[in-house]
């Protein structure tokens, strides 16, 4: 039995009756980007403080950012998206339970927290690997200028760690991008979440993918060569030497 192609049906009423098929996919597209820059700013600004612990001198410190990056990092993001929408809301009192059930776009915003939380483990060993990959001297000399501990990191030993790692940065945003992905399990409907949705109601699935492969890779490829620019810019002598674009 053959397969019978048809990629007009892109321009065809989606079930909704209102959007073309194609329009229902860019939808989702912004979805994903909505919710893959949300759950990054999180990401980003968690796991540098988890990073900062993770290198601070006190003992207890290290040990409470070491727990919240170890059991993050290794549950499976699927299970972790699960937990946040299914499990969560039924361990909080009745109330509050009830209202995160009722929440507008509540798929969103769990979505959003569970990525968020979950890269941010990962940004903390990224952050952490940065802070420690600089010399010791860096941090003696900022205290020596009569900086405490968290003015130091704030003003000599963060700024330097992020332009070391903006390669690893760069990394982690891509994998948020298409991490999204997993939100479709919980009914966000996302790229992924509109492709299966067509594909589902117009039994065209190799057209419904084609389309979403094509645009998580346009997604991606923009956001690699933004952050090739970051990279240039953010260099430090000594560090590595910017690459010349293709």
């Amino acid at each position: 039995m053959s397969y019978n192609w048809n990629w007009s049906i892109f321009f065809e009423p989606s079930l909704d009756g209102t959007h073309t098929y194609l329009t229902t996919l860019l939808w989702g597209a912004g979805w994903t980007l909505a919710t893959a820059f949300a759950a990054f700013a999180i990401a980003l600004s968690l796991g540098s403080v988890v990073g900062v612990a993770r290198t601070a001198p006190q003992a207890w410190v290290r040990a409470l950012s070491t727990c919240f990056v170890e059991v993050l990092r290794n549950v499976p993001l699927l299970v972790q998206m699960f937990l946040w929408y299914f499990v969560l809301p039924e361990l909080l009192p009745d109330e509050l339970g009830t209202w995160l059930k009722q929440l507008p776009d509540a798929q969103f915003y769990t979505a959003v927290v569970c990525l968020g939380c979950y890269h941010a483990a990962r940004m903390a060993e990224v952050v952490r690997a940065g802070l420690q990959s600089l010399p010791g001297g860096q941090r003696m000399a900022g205290q020596a200028l009569g900086l405490n501990l968290a003015q130091t990191y704030r003003y000599v030993l963060l700024p330097m760690a992020y332009r070391i790692v903006v390669p690893a940065i760069t990394s982690e945003f891509l994998s948020c991008t298409k991490n999204t992905s997993v939100a479709l399990a919980i009914g966000l409907m996302e790229l992924t979440g509109s492709a299966r949705a067509m594909q589902e109601n117009s039994f065209q699935i190799f057209e419904a993918f084609s389309a979403a492969t094509t645009l998580y890779l346009a997604l991606n490829l923009i956001i690699i060569f933004a952050m090739r620019r970051v990279e240039r810019l953010a260099v430090v002598p000594g560090y590595g030497t910017p690459q010349k674009a293709a």
